[in-house]
């Protein structure tokens, strides 16, 4: 089993939220902790994603919830450490009317393609982002582009539990042509 890092968005996913849930339920998974998941600042965040991800290595997966996947492109952006692929679920639009003015360095979403493996999963009907905007945004990333259909922001809120199907879609990382 490869590592999985947990990258939470603000809030940092409560117990409901299925990050949460296969952080308890799956040894492979660990959290990258934030000092502070309620007030992000983008540098601060990055530092302790390269952090985790140097401790973690290259054969490294990523499940990463809204604010999360801003992270892990700008991430990506900035440095040419490899991982073996990424989750990125429920990406939020810095540009929408809901997205928080605390995350405002989190913006623009960068559109630069991931040197990795990713899938982006959104959902019809999520007050932080159009599926048209998740759907341009995989494209720009390279990500294969999963619409999950009415599941509002793919959160606790929207009723997943553990969310097999999610588990799934982080697992096809796993096969060996996958590899970094």
């Amino acid at each position: 089993m490869h590592p999985v890092l947990i990258i939470p968005g603000i809030g940092g996913s409560g117990a409901g939220h299925w990050q949460s849930r296969w952080q308890a339920f799956h040894p492979s998974c660990s959290r990258v902790e934030q000092a502070d998941w309620d007030h992000p600042l983008l540098a601060a965040w990055l530092a302790r994603l390269d952090a985790a991800i140097v401790a973690s290595g290259p054969d490294t997966l990523l499940a990463a919830h809204s604010l999360g996947c801003l992270l892990v492109a700008h991430w990506a952006a900035s440095t040419p450490r490899p991982i073996r692929g990424a989750l990125l679920v429920a990406v939020p639009d810095p540009a929408g009317p809901a997205f928080p003015a605390e995350a405002a360095s989190f913006g623009p979403t960068p559109a630069n393609r991931l040197p990795f493996p990713a899938t982006l999963v959104a959902s019809t009907d999520d007050p932080y982002g159009s599926l048209d905007h998740a759907s341009a945004t995989a494209t720009n990333w390279g990500a294969n582009f999963v619409n999950a259909g009415a599941h509002g922001h793919l959160n606790a809120a929207s009723g997943l539990g553990d969310w097999p199907a999610g588990w799934q879609l982080l697992q096809q990382f796993s096969a060996p042509d996958t590899a970094p």
